[in-house]
C-alpha cells in the first residue's frame, strides 16, 4: 500500500452550511481509500456471516451420512470462508488506519491553514483553547468516523444477508431477528441524544479550560512577578472541577449505553436459541439450523454492537464537526475579499498615507516617534493585517492600495517582524528558513548579521537541532536574534522591522546595526526603533509626533539641527540614551525575566 505524503497539496474548500455536509465533504476528498475500506469491510463480515450456515449443513451432512464427501466439503467451505475473513480483516484495517490519519491530518491541516491566515480575528472570535482543541481531539473524532466507516456497512450488509437467509429458513424466527436488532438499537438509540448533549457541555468546558491553561502559561513569568498566581490557579481548580463534572455526567449515561449493549443482545439471542429449540424439538428445523440460528444470534450481536457503537462515534463526530465549523467560518482580518488589482511593479514607493511615512526603493529609513505604538502602528498597518481596521488609514504600493493587492503577493514582498518574537518548537533550521529555500552558508551569514552565532552553540546539533515550544530554551535576547535572522532570510523587498535590538545589550546592538544595513544595503527597510546605536548608520530618520511627519534627515543632522522638530529629535533619542543602562541588562542569562516583563 502506498503511503501518501502529508500534508496534501491542497486541503481543499469545505463546505460549512452543516455537519453532515462538511463529513460528506472529507469523504468525497478520500473516496479511493475509503472504497477500498468499505469493500474490504464488507467481505469481512460475510464471510462470517456465512460460517454459521456453512457449519450447519456440515453437522446435518455429518448426522446423516457420517464422514463423507458433503461434510468434508462444507468442511472446506468454512475453511475458505475463514482465510477469506483474516486476509480482507487485515488488509482492511490498514486502510481503516489510513482513512482515520487522512481525515484527521486534513482537518488539521484545515484548521492551521485558517488560523495562520486568519490572524487576530480567530481570537477575537474563538477563545484559544478551543482552536488547540478542533486540533488536538476533533479532529481526531473526524478520523475515528471514517475509521469505523468500514465497520458499520459491512455490519450493515451482514445483518441484510442474514436476515434473508433465516427468512428463507424459518420464517417466524427471520421475522424476530429482523425486527428484533432495530428495535434493541432504537432503545439502545434513546441514549445517544442526552448523550450528545452531555458530550457538546463537556467540550465547551474542557475548551475553556485549555484556554485558561494556555493562557496562565504564557503569562507565567508575569504572575509570578505580581503574585497573581494564586488567583489563576483557583480559577483553573474551579474550571477543572466544572470538567470533571461534565465528565462524571458523560460517563452515566456512557455506562447505561455499555450496559445495555450486553444486556439487550444477550437477551435477544437467549430469546432466539429458546424459540429455536422448541423447533427443533418438534422437528420443525434441524439440529443443524438450530446451530445456524444460534450461530446467527451470537453473531449479530456484534454487527449490532458496532452500529451503537457507530451512533456514539457519529455523535461525537457531529459535534466535532461543528466546533471545527466555528473555526473555518472565522473571516480572516486580511485578504478575505480577494485583490483585483495588478501588484506595482519592483521598485514601488510603499506609503503610509495617514502619516505620511515613505519607504523608497533601496533605502534604509529609522522611523522615530514619542509614543512608540504610534511607530508600531504605521509598521503594522504596512503590513497590512486588518483590512476592517485599516480601511480609514490606508498604505499604497506605487499608488495601489494595499487592500487592492493578492494578499499572497503581498506576504512575498512586504514582511513585518514584530518586537514580540513568536519560535515555535521544531528544527532549528526550519525555524529560520521560513521559506524552505535559504542554503547553509546564507543561514550562517544570517546568524552572523544577528548576532546569533551562540544559539548554534547552545543548541544540540546545530542547524539540525530541536528548539522547544516558544523557543524556552532561549535566553529573551537570543530569541530576538533568532527572528531577526529569520526576518532576513525571507529577502523580503520591503522588510520592517519592529524594535530588533530591544532585548540585547548595547555592545551586541552596535554590531548588529552595523551588520543589518550591510546586508540590506540597496534594498528597502524600516526599522521603528529610537535607539541611537542603530539610528546612526541608517540612511535617513522620520521623525514622527502625532501621526504626523515633522523631519527627515540623518541622525547627526537631527542631532546638530535647529528648531522644534530638532528639540523633539533630541528629546526623544535622549530619553532612549537616559534607559540605555536598564535596556543593555536585558540579555544577561542571570536576568530574571518575570521582572522585565514586568517593568514593561
Amino acid at each position: 500500500m502506498t503511503v501518501r505524503p502529508l500534508p496534501l497539496p491542497d486541503p481543499g474548500t469545505p463546505p460549512l452550511t452543516s455537519a453532515s455536509s462538511f463529513l460528506a465533504w472529507q469523504a468525497r476528498r478520500q473516496w479511493g481509500v475509503l472504497s477500498v475500506a468499505v469493500t474490504l469491510g464488507i467481505i469481512t463480515f460475510l464471510a462470517q456471516a456465512v460460517m454459521p450456515y456453512a457449519l450447519g449443513h456440515a453437522l446435518d451432512e455429518g448426522l446423516e451420512q457420517g464422514l463423507g464427501r458433503e461434510l468434508v466439503k462444507w468442511a472446506g467451505f468454512m475453511l475458505a470462508a475463514g482465510t477469506v475473513q483474516v486476509v480482507a480483516s487485515a488488509f482492511g484495517h490498514r486502510y481503516d488506519v489510513e482513512n482515520w490519519l487522512r481525515a484527521a491530518f486534513s482537518v488539521s491541516q484545515l484548521v492551521g491553514n485558517k488560523v495562520s491566515r486568519s490572524g487576530d480575528a480567530v481570537t477575537e472570535t474563538i477563545p484559544t483553547g478551543e482552536v488547540v482543541a478542533t486540533v488536538a481531539s476533533d479532529s481526531g473524532r473526524i478520523g475515528e468516523f471514517f475509521f469505523n466507516s468500514a465497520r458499520f456497512i459491512g455490519s450493515l450488509v451482514a445483518y441484510i444477508a442474514v436476515a434473508i437467509l433465516m427468512l428463507v429458513t424459518s420464517l417466524k424466527l427471520g421475522i424476530i431477528v429482523a425486527i428484533g436488532l432495530p428495535v434493541v438499537a432504537a432503545i439502545l438509540g434513546l441514549l445517544v441524544k442526552p448523550l450528545q448533549a452531555r458530550q457538546s457541555a463537556q467540550r465547551e468546558a474542557s475548551g475553556r479550560l485549555t484556554t485558561l491553561g494556555a493562557d496562565t502559561v504564557s503569562g507565567l513569568r508575569i504572575l509570578r512577578g505580581i503574585g497573581g498566581e494564586a488567583v489563576f490557579t483557583n480559577r483553573y481548580r474551579a474550571q477543572s472541577q466544572r470538567v470533571r463534572a461534565a465528565a462524571v455526567r458523560v460517563a452515566t449515561t456512557q455506562s447505561y449505553l455499555d450496559a445495555l449493549q450486553v444486556l439487550l443482545p444477550g437477551l435477544f439471542v437467549a430469546l432466539v436459541l429458546w424459540i429455536a429449540a422448541q423447533q427443533a424439538i418438534t422437528g420443525e428445523i434441524t439440529p443443524g439450523q438450530l446451530v445456524t440460528f444460534y450461530g446467527y444470534a451470537a453473531f449479530l450481536s456484534w454487527p449490532l454492537q458496532n452500529l451503537t457503537q457507530t451512533l456514539q462515534i457519529t455523535t461525537r463526530a457531529v459535534v466535532s464537526s461543528r466546533k471545527i465549523i466555528k473555526v473555518l467560518e472565522v473571516v480572516p482580518a486580511a485578504g478575505h475579499e480577494p485583490g483585483t488589482a495588478p501588484a506595482p511593479q519592483p521598485g514601488a514607493v510603499l506609503r503610509d498615507e495617514t502619516t505620511g511615512v515613505t519607504l523608497a526603493p533601496g533605502r534604509i529609513v529609522a522611523l522615530v516617534s514619542e509614543r512608540p505604538d504610534d511607530s508600531a502602528n504605521v509598521a503594522t498597518r504596512m503590513g497590512r493585517f486588518n483590512d476592517d481596521a485599516e480601511a480609514a488609514t490606508p498604505v499604497h504600493l506605487g499608488g495601489t492600495a494595499l487592500r487592492e493587492i493578492d494578499k499572497a503577493v503581498l506576504r512575498e514582498r512586504i514582511v513585518v517582524a514584530e518586537a514580540t518574537s513568536h519560535l515555535f518548537s521544531g528544527v532549528l533550521r526550519d525555524e529560520l528558513d521560513v521559506r524552505d529555500r535559504a542554503t547553509d552558508d546564507e543561514i550562517y551569514a544570517a546568524l552572523v548579521v544577528s548576532d546569533a552565532q551562540d544559539v548554534l552553540d547552545s543548541t544540540p546539533d546545530g542547524l539540525a537541532g530541536e528548539l522547544p515550544e516558544k523557543g524556552r530554551s532561549l535566553s529573551g535576547g537570543q530569541r530576538q536574534r533568532v527572528a531577526l535572522a529569520r526576518a532576513l532570510l525571507t529577502e523580503a523587498e520591503y522588510l520592517i522591522l519592529v524594535e530588533p535590538t530591544s532585548a540585547v545589550d548595547a555592545h551586541t546592538e552596535a554590531r548588529i546595526a552595523e551588520r543589518l544595513v550591510a546586508a540590506r544595503a540597496g534594498r528597502s527597510t524600516l526599522i521603528v526603533t529610537a535607539s541611537p546605536l542603530v539610528l546612526d548608520h541608517v540612511d535617513e530618520v522620520i521623525v514622527l509626533r502625532d501621526d504626523e511627519v515633522i523631519a527627515r534627515a540623518t541622525h547627526r543632522e537631527l542631532l546638530a539641527g535647529v528648531g522644534e522638530a530638532h528639540d523633539h529629535y533630541r528629546s526623544v533619542v535622549g530619553r532612549s540614551l537616559a534607559e540605555e543602562p536598564a535596556h543593555s541588562g536585558a540579555t544577561t542569562p542571570d536576568t530574571d525575566e518575570s521582572s522585565q516583563e514586568v517593568t514593561r
